[in-house]
């Protein structure tokens, strides 16, 4: 770190406390990289909370004349969120939002996630008007900050276009909110030249003819290259020109610190057509056609794009047999019933009368249909990832054409990536706005590479912006990747006219210098992201960051993403071998050292992140492969703990026991100071002790006397080891463990229950496997598929375990002839119809497990849960726990970051429900609540149907 940032980190920890100023270069690494193919290392990242913190450090960067980039998801592709300064990260904190109107508008701060806003505005039907591919992971930020649109939104309802209100933080530190009249009031008067030079602007811009005809034309266009020059002929107040300005600026002119979007209704019926046609002229004129017509989506995919996908799972047949040269359109329609959406439909199909098709027009409302389709769709891009040679990185490149001349433009796009070597891009985009994304795998390490895609981007550029007057970014946001080509699309005028705009709102070049303006003709082919081989397991990741919003060690420490960043810096230091310097060689320690804690100890391994990612990797793979690696000493106690498994966990009931009974003679608050003194006094190597734990599982429940049921259906029932070990909980008014819990709902529904032989030392292997233990976790799954082929009489019967981790372990592993069961998918499908319900007067609260969510259950979760309680809470944004088996234990802090906010979401409930018992631990200590099995919901409100139905009669 040089004196001018030293200096400063002096100066903001007299404001910020130091877990929030991160200057190691493991940190630094993974924070400052994002989804674009760039890389600049931060030399500081800072995390302000709020308006005031920011304030200091806009101030203090000013102040040393230090360049500053604003980041929020880093889900940009086009490089605009990275830098060499100072990085500042909305990594906690910018969540606050407001539902104005009835839902017809919404205030929202830029950490939101642009689907987390949707989801707000579910329940009036409305929804935010931009729709990008990643708005599952990208934050609210990016989306204006880029003027992201997506496959619905055109340009019609982008953010320029549904803005009502903007608050923004100016390069001065003057705040500005247009929905504040006091606000307002006071900027025109700090700020009149400021809004007299943008209305003075805008009126030289009306006046030259030519000028404002090419904007209006430009903006006729998805165009996000540049500065929104619309603004200048769109409104004549200062501040209206300010504010749409700013969106799409990409934080070079200011920080956006909330905006309020007029909303869009969310039509709720909805169907899809997969329309293949003979040719890519065809297609086109298809989708001129189809201008006119009352259609939400129109998506456009030529032959490469649906071979790439052609062989993944569930696809139609019609993808591996389509003719070359084939191109396809996903239409998608809309409307608030079924009678309007049948007229929808009815339209297009007349409009696509006369046009060639291979197959005949045919509309699909059913929900899994529809979905398959769009699947196809969002799955391109990372189709190319998944393939691409390990070293390369995946280019996207975001264009526009007039879409009157589409099919032109496409076929000369095509001949461009073919002359210069191109032939694996694949081509798809959104029709209607004449905007295509070509992908492709580009590397730059080989000799000649950087010098190809020099070329390529030239003639892009050329073709796009100066022979067809399009867009060289549609929608992607200018960035580092097009800032050398912005004056070849738009001119010498308009250019001069955008440094004009940068220069009085950013006068010293502060605000994320080099994004959308440069004079550097070679931006675009500098500080270029290496990604050698690190491991097989993550090599095909693309570094989207879509992983991200699940994970829940992403406020603490690193998300799968930067993990794999991290490994892969690694890798590239630890290639160089004795050929590194004393540098490298440091660096390399000093990586290793820190991910053992960020990336390692603190990885729930979940699995989450692979139901994100698009080319599905699961980081937990990585860091369980890394355990062991880096364990193997510990196999032999592995085995030997695997071999004397009931012993083990006699041994844990006892250590419960005497932990519960000194908790009842010594309180809480004493417990707690004895245990962590304990705790600090070990160097945390002693578990923490948490107030919910749990006493000791009665076992021996499971040796009362059955009797048998004649003609009953029969389940086996598994009790986790985890509900062999742990019972019920201090201050919990369910008194019974989950394993007397499942056995007298399993009675009241009428089912036979087996009970495996040798129940105490059964393991599905799960706790070893987490420890990178895989030779032990293999052997007791093999010993537990032994035992449960022999109860169920070789998958005769279904087999229940209480616990959903363990279930998908079993499913994973175990034989396929056993029909495995977690508890809700169970008791929804199989309990619930023999049991008559009276829903719980209560307001009570859910945690879907992660494994429930991998499983495909969460749905299925939330329905049995309101169909056995009249309020549900399902606390937003929460996803794994973070207890992950022991974690929750050995590194609490992991448990408590994952579960932030959980006890303001669920105030007022009475109690929650999951099917983890050690994630039951930790939601109770987190939630303030007592947590369950939802078996006990279950076995509560319900009674056997036929008894139930004998007292009604």
């Amino acid at each position: 770190m040089t004196p001018a940032y030293r200096d400063l980190l002096e100066a903001l920890r007299e404001t910020l406390p130091d877990e929030r100023l991160i200057h190691d270069p493991l940190r630094l690494l993974a924070y400052g990289s994002d989804a674009s193919f760039y890389r600049l290392i931060p030399q500081l990242v800072v995390r302000p909370l709020d308006e005031a913190e920011l304030g200091v450090v806009m101030r203090a960067c000013r102040e040393r004349g230090l360049p500053m980039t604003f980041r929020a998801a880093g889900t940009s592709l086009s490089g605009q969120a990275v830098g060499d300064s100072v990085l500042i990260q909305l990594n906690q904190g910018w969540r606050e939002y407001a539902i104005l109107d009835a839902g017809r508008a919404i205030r929202l701060q830029p950490g939101i996630i642009g689907a987390r806003a949707n989801q707000l505005l579910a329940p009036y039907g409305r929804k935010i008007g931009p729709d990008p591919a990643s708005i599952g992971s990208c934050m609210i930020g990016d989306i204006v900050a880029n003027n992201a649109s997506g496959m619905c939104c055109g340009t019609a309802q982008n953010s320029y276009r549904t803005l009502r209100d903007l608050r923004v933080v100016l390069a001065d530190g003057t705040c500005l909110d247009t929905a504040d009249p006091d606000s307002v009031a006071a900027f025109r008067d700090s700020h009149d030249k400021l809004l007299d030079e943008l209305e003075r602007l805008g009126r030289e811009t009306r006046a030259n003819t030519a000028l404002a005809e090419k904007i209006r034309h430009k903006y006729r266009l998805k165009n996000t290259t540049g500065y929104a020059l619309n603004s200048l002929v769109d409104y004549r107040d200062g501040l209206d020109i300010l504010t749409h300005l700013m969106i799409g600026s990409e934080g070079t002119l200011g920080f956006i610190s909330a905006i309020t979007y007029d909303t869009v209704p969310d039509e709720p019926e909805k169907a899809a057509a997969l329309i293949f046609f003979p040719d890519m002229a065809t297609t086109c004129r298809a989708t001129i056609a189809l201008k006119a017509t009352p259609v939400s989506a129109v998506e456009l995919m030529d032959r490469a794009a649906l071979r790439s996908v052609a062989d993944q799972p569930g696809m139609p047949e019609a993808l591996a047999t389509l003719p070359e040269g084939a191109a396809a359109l996903l239409v998608d329609v809309r409307g608030d019933d079924a009678g309007q959406l049948s007229a929808r439909i009815e339209a297009v199909q007349s409009a696509l009368q006369g046009v060639a098709t291979l197959e005949p027009v045919a509309f699909t409302r059913d929900p899994a249909q529809y979905a398959l389709y769009w699947k196809i769709r969002k799955g391109l891009f990372p189709a190319v990832g998944a393939v691409r040679e390990v070293g390369t990185t995946v280019v996207i490149e975001d264009v526009a054409f007039p879409v009157e001349r589409l099919d032109e433009g496409v076929l000369a796009l095509t001949e461009v990536f073919r002359r210069h070597g191109y032939a694996q891009a694949i081509l798809f985009g959104h029709a209607l706005e004449g905007n295509l994304h070509f992908v492709f795998p580009q590397g730059f390490e080989k000799p000649g590479e950087t010098e190809r895609y020099r070329a390529l981007m030239e003639d892009v550029a050329q073709l796009v912006a100066v022979e067809y007057g399009g867009s060289l970014k549609a929608e992607h946001g200018t960035g580092r990747n097009m800032a050398p080509f912005v004056e070849r699309e738009w001119g010498t005028e308009a250019y001069a006219l955008m440094w004009a705009i940068k220069a009085l709102f950013d006068p010293d070049n502060l605000l994320n210098p080099e994004v959308i303006l440069s004079r550097n003709p070679t931006l675009h082919l500098e500080s270029l992201k290496p990604l050698p081989a690190a491991d097989p397991i993550v090599d095909t990741c693309i570094e989207c960051g879509f992983c991200e919003s699940v994970c829940p060690s992403r406020a603490l420490t690193l998300t799968p993403r930067q993990r794999i960043v991290v490994r892969r810096e690694m890798a590239r230091l630890e290639v160089l071998g004795e050929q590194a310097d004393a540098e490298a060689r440091e660096r390399l320690a000093t990586l290793r050292e820190g991910y053992v804690y960020d990336g390692i100890d603190t990885c729930a391994a979940d699995g989450l992140c692979a139901t994100q990612c698009p080319v599905g990797i699961n980081t937990g793979d990585l860091v369980r492969a890394w355990r062991h690696d880096h364990q193997a000493g510990k196999a032999g106690m592995a085995h030997r703990i695997g071999a004397h498994f009931d012993g083990v966990t006699q041994l844990a009931r006892g250590v419960l026991k005497a932990a519960d009974t000194t908790h009842g003679l010594l309180g809480t608050s004493a417990m707690t100071r004895l245990t962590g003194t304990l705790r600090r006094a070990s160097g945390r190597r002693l578990p923490q002790w948490l107030p919910t734990l749990p006493d000791a599982a009665p076992v021996r429940v499971l040796e009362r006397p059955r009797r048998a049921k004649p003609g009953a259906p029969r389940v086996v029932y598994l009790p986790s080891c985890a509900t062999r070990v742990f019972g019920r909980s201090r201050g919990d008014d369910e008194t019974r463990s989950v394993m007397e819990v499942t056995l007298s709902l399993l009675d009241k529904a009428g089912f036979e229950v087996i009970l495996p032989e040798s129940l105490g030392g059964q393991c599905c292997g799960m706790a070893f496997q987490s420890k990178g233990q895989f030779a032990e976790a293999d052997r007791k799954a093999g010993e537990l598929n032994a035992v449960l082929l022999a109860a169920s009489e070789n998958g005769r019967y279904p087999v229940l375990c209480d616990t959903s981790p363990c279930t998908l372990r079993m499913q994973e592993t175990l034989d396929a002839r056993l029909a495995l069961h977690e508890p809700v998918g169970f008791v929804h499908d199989q309990v619930l119809p023999r049991l008559a319900i009276t829903p719980k007067k209560a307001r009570v609260a859910v945690h879907v497990t992660c494994s429930s969510t991998r499983m495909g259950l969460a749905d299925t979760f939330i329905a049995l849960a309101r169909a056995c309680a009249e309020d549900v809470v399902v606390p937003p944004e929460i996803t794994c726990c973070g207890f992950a088996g022991d974690k929750g234990l050995q590194v609490p802090e992991l448990n408590a970051s994952a579960l932030t906010g959980l006890a303001e979401a669920v105030a007022g409930c009475e109690v929650g429900y999951s099917n983890s018992r050690t994630c039951e631990i930790g939601l109770a200590a987190h939630g303030g609540i007592p947590y369950r099995s939802i078996l006990s919901l279950v076995d509560e409100v319900g009674r056997p149907r036929e008894a139930a139905e004998s007292a009604a009669k």
